[in-house]
């Protein structure tokens, strides 16, 4: 059945535009109702419709869009960034369970210049980078299979992920998968024009993409959900 979302309204970006210009409470809060109406509205329309998407290759993915959404309110603890707000609209589909927080999933923002589509596992704990590492050691042929299917490819382009130096230690520096092996993120990530926000077609090149990933994705949680989550391998994921 096809999709009823019809894009954001043009608002939306000139919204974001001048919050990017006006990064401050003082400007924000009076018109807290704009973004309410013009960027939040519209993005869990759009959230609500991927669930149906996900429905029919991922349901374990489905997730409710007031959960799935990014509250636009920056974390500043760390950051010497201190504006308090992102000027970007996003959201994520964690897998459903007790594995949410430690397995992949996905990912995509909405920003006046770009649209962010993304899928994997970032900045994972060490237990859960060591099970990865040892999954892709013993299953590359599968994985290079994943990876080098057209509509992958194409659609999302090569694994991403910040890596080692060298080899971690307990696995062979020459393995034929070591590139891989030595990375610590496992990511697809692509970038469309900010344009298509406004269009129809926005949901039709998110799910497509989600799509895509969605092999990957599940190699990866392979492994971990073989296993119990603990406290000990709580990590990023999308």
């Amino acid at each position: 059945m096809a999709s009823t979302f019809k894009g954001f309204p043009p608002e939306a970006a000139k919204f974001l535009s001048s919050l990017k210009r006006n990064n401050r409470r003082e400007w924000f809060q009076p018109r807290k109702h704009l973004y309410e109406q013009h960027c939040k509205a519209p993005m869990l329309e759009l959230l609500s419709a991927l669930n149906s998407g996900l429905q029919k290759f991922a349901p374990e993915y489905v997730t409710d869009p007031k959960k799935a959404i990014f509250r636009i309110y920056r974390d500043t603890r760390f950051s010497a960034d201190k504006t308090p707000y992102k000027t970007h609209i996003a959201a994520s589909f964690s897998r459903r369970g007790p594995e949410r927080l430690t397995t992949g999933g996905f990912y995509f923002s909405v920003a006046p210049d770009q649209i962010e589509i993304a899928g994997g596992i970032y900045h994972p704990a060490p237990d859960t980078m060591l099970a990865i590492r040892t999954h892709i050691s013993e299953h590359h042929a599968e994985m290079r299979r994943i990876l080098a299917a057209k509509k992958t490819r194409d659609l999302m382009g090569a694994l991403q992920g910040a890596e080692l130096s060298r080899a971690p230690k307990g696995f062979d520096p020459v393995h034929p998968a070591i590139g891989w092996i030595k990375m610590k993120d496992w990511i697809l990530d692509v970038s469309l024009d900010g344009t298509l926000a406004t269009s129809p077609k926005l949901y039709d090149e998110i799910l497509a993409r989600f799509r895509a990933m969605a092999p990957l994705i599940q190699f990866l949680n392979r492994p971990l959900l073989a296993r119990r989550p603990s406290k000990d391998i709580l990590g990023d994921h999308f």
